[in-house]
C-alpha cells in the first residue's frame, strides 16, 4: 500500500496529513510545540491516538521512541555514519539505509525489503511517498518515516 505524507508549511509545530493511495485521509500528524525534544502524536481517521514519537534528549546522535497502543515497540537510533544516513530500529529488528542526498529509504527486514520512503524534490514543505510492501504493519512504518524526518530536523539545527 502506497502512503503520501505533506508536511504544512504554516503552522505551529509539525503538522502531517497522511493519505491512502486512494487519496482518503488515512492519518493525521500533529506535533507538541513548546516541548522539551521532538513530540509527534499520530492520529487514525476517527480521530483516535494510533502512535505516539518521542525523542530522547540527551543522546550524542538523534533517538526516538515509538509507541503504540501506548506500549514502546520500536527505538529509531540514528547510526555514525559519513555518506549514507543509516538507522536501526531496536525492538523490530529493521533497519534504514538512505541515499547521499537524504532523500531516498529504504527499510529493511535482514534481506527483505519492509518499505521505500521517498522524499520529493523541490516542494513546498515536506512531501514523502512510503510504499509499504503486503503483510508489513503499515502504522510502524509511517511512525518510522516520522522519526527519520524528525531526527533529520534535529540535525539540521
Amino acid at each position: 500500500m502506497k502512503y503520501y505524507m505533506k508536511q504544512r508549511v504554516f503552522s505551529w509545530g509539525d503538522q502531517f496529513t497522511v493519505k491512502n493511495e486512494f487519496g482518503a485521509d488515512a492519518y493525521s500528524v500533529r506535533g507538541e510545540v513548546f516541548t522539551l525534544g521532538k513530540k509527534l502524536h499520530v492520529y487514525d481517521a476517527s480521530g483516535a491516538e494510533a502512535a505516539f514519537i518521542k525523542q530522547r534528549l540527551f543522546t550524542f546522535l538523534p533517538k526516538f521512541e515509538i509507541y503504540i497502543g501506548g506500549a514502546m515497540v520500536a527505538e529509531v537510533v540514528k547510526e555514525f555514519t559519513f555518506f549514507r544516513p543509516s538507522y536501526r530500529l531496536d525492538g523490530t529488528g529493521w533497519s534504514i539505509s538512505g541515499d547521499f542526498f537524504a532523500h531516498e529509504y529504504v527499510i529493511s527486514d535482514g534481506n527483505a525489503v519492509a518499505a521505500r520512503i521517498s522524499k520529493h524534490w523541490f516542494t513546498w514543505g515536506d512531501s514523502y511517498e512510503i510504499d509499504v510492501a503486503p503483510g508489513r504493519n503499515d502504522l510502524a512504518v509511517i511512525a518510522a518515516a516520522l522519526a527519520v524526518d524528525a531526527a533529520v530536523a534535529v540535525q539540521s539545527q
